[in-house]
């Protein structure tokens, strides 16, 4: 018994040897495969670029070679309004087919994966971006580029990269606007009879959008799009992925709007304050314009230094003027309250006046009869003129002197000389003085009738009052003109 269970262990271990050496033995042969694959491979790829000429395109001096394109966006790095520009992480894959670089009839299961240094020794398209302002590949832990080669000679070329794209924006209904941002790609050297783009699958060739958030734009709608771009150097293949990008309003609501809202509305607050509380009054309106200042410039700061009013201007601007308006309704109230103050003690000064001089002129029986002195004149004219004449006008008593009195009886006319001719005088034109007075006269009487029908206030809290309503009123309606027009525009 002990005997048959050494010989089973010599058994197993004999066996457990002979599968040892048989895996082994595999593996070897597997190392042995793997190394002479490579060895194919390389000796493949050596031959193909054995007289292979880097500067040539396929196909050169035949027909146009196809390039198709697709890219997946990655991700919207940021939106600048100052700048006019948009940041964008994408892949950019191309494909097109190069004959010299064929290698078996198996394109669909016969391809090799390289690294992107491979793309250097062979030609690849000098596709740009026609809007592009600053642009990098990652290189993050290598060159994020890929050059996979097919049997039949098709190549797929790929790449990671961060561009900056100009966006020309129109700001006119900022912020409840939408704005349109392209992706512009084209060759850069060769035209259309060198070289043809296309979308590859249309539609299906942009994808990853539908995953991209963004913190201030939601992407209502995107379309790829071809067209022929005619320079001097000839008509060029250009495609373009087009970005309808709506603003959220929710930020600018609670950063802005709704701020001023409550500026506006804080203004307000002087019309139930006691119009002699002038300090309260004044530093409550003068702290409501500052603030609406700040605000404006803060918004102004964000933006780029157009000229055109865009949106939230007009709503600034508006707002601005009720703050001001209740500011000024203020010193209307002050003005009107002083003001009759003033003319109730003018008006009690002068019936004081006026009855200290009816009680003067009772006492000293003052009376309006003047008594003149006769006045005997010479015949001879020479002698008239020597004559002295005094008048005097003390306690009713006359006295004319005829050498100082003189009635002319003609109005001497100004004159002034000729500039350039001294000896010649111009005489001035009366009716011209007397012209424009009566031009003065007749704006005197517009204004006065116009007074008059400007209704007096005996109360000036009547003002308050008014004010307690019509400002409000006309906000209210300000509101519901402004986010009706916009919030349309915006649908639309």
């Amino acid at each position: 018994m002990y005997t048959l269970r050494i010989g089973i262990m010599l058994s197993v271990l004999t066996i457990t040897t002979v599968r040892g050496d048989n895996m082994n033995g595999t593996e070897d042969v597997n190392l042995m495969s793997n190394k002479n694959n490579s060895t194919n491979v390389s000796a493949i790829i050596e031959n193909l670029l054995q007289g292979y000429d880097i500067r040539l395109r396929p196909y050169f001096g035949g027909e146009a070679l196809h390039i198709d394109i697709d890219l997946t966006v990655a991700s919207f790095d940021s939106i600048s309004e100052v700048n006019m520009d948009y940041t964008i992480t994408m892949y950019l894959n191309q494909y097109w087919r190069d004959e010299r670089l064929q290698f078996s009839d198996k394109s669909d299961t016969d391809y090799m994966t390289l690294t992107g240094d491979f793309a250097e020794k062979i030609w690849v398209p000098d596709t740009f971006f026609a809007n592009d302002k600053h642009s990098f590949l990652h290189d993050v832990t290598e060159k994020n580029k890929m050059v996979r080669l097919y049997g039949n000679g098709s190549i797929a070329y790929g790449m990671r990269f961060t561009t900056t794209l100009a966006c020309m924006m129109d700001l006119h209904n900022y912020p409840l606007d939408m704005q349109n941002c392209t992706v512009e790609i084209e060759s850069y050297a060769y035209p259309m009879q060198d070289i043809e783009m296309h979308w590859r699958g249309n539609t299906d060739a942009v994808k990853g959008i539908d995953k991209v958030e963004l913190a201030q734009f939601d992407i209502v709608q995107w379309y790829p799009g071809e067209r022929i771009e005619r320079l001097v150097t000839g008509a060029y293949q250009r495609l373009s992925l087009s970005f309808l990008l709506q603003r959220n309003i929710g930020y600018f609501v609670f950063q802005t709007y709704l701020p001023s809202i409550l500026i506006v509305m804080l203004s307000w607050v002087s019309f139930w304050i006691n119009h002699e509380a002038t300090s309260a009054r004044v530093a409550l309106g003068i702290t409501t314009v500052l603030t609406m200042t700040t605000i404006s410039t803060g918004v102004r700061s964000t933006l780029p230094r157009i000229s055109y009013v865009k949106a939230i201007d007009i709503y600034l601007v508006l707002c601005f003027v009720f703050v001001f308006a209740a500011l000024l309704e203020y010193a209307a109230v002050n003005y009107t309250y002083w003001g009759a103050k003033a003319k109730k003690k003018r008006k009690r000064k002068m019936e004081e006046e006026a009855a200290d001089r009816a009680r003067q002129e009772q006492e000293e029986g003052y009376g309006d009869n003047i008594e003149l002195q006769e006045v005997r004149l010479s015949p001879i004219l020479s002698l008239r003129n020597k004559q002295n004449f005094n008048y005097d006008c003390n306690d009713g008593n006359v006295r004319i002197s005829p050498s100082t009195y003189r009635i002319p009886t003609t109005v001497p006319r100004a004159s002034y000389p000729v500039r350039g001719h001294p000896n010649l005088v111009r005489r001035k034109n009366p009716y011209g003085f007397q012209k424009r007075k009566k031009v003065i006269t007749n704006i005197k009487n517009k204004a006065k009738q116009l007074k008059e029908k400007i209704p007096t206030i005996d109360d000036v809290n009547q003002i308050d009052k008014y004010s307690r309503l019509l400002f409000p009123s006309l906000f209210i309606g300000f509101n519901v003109c402004y986010w009706t027009y916009y919030l349309m525009q915006k649908t639309t």
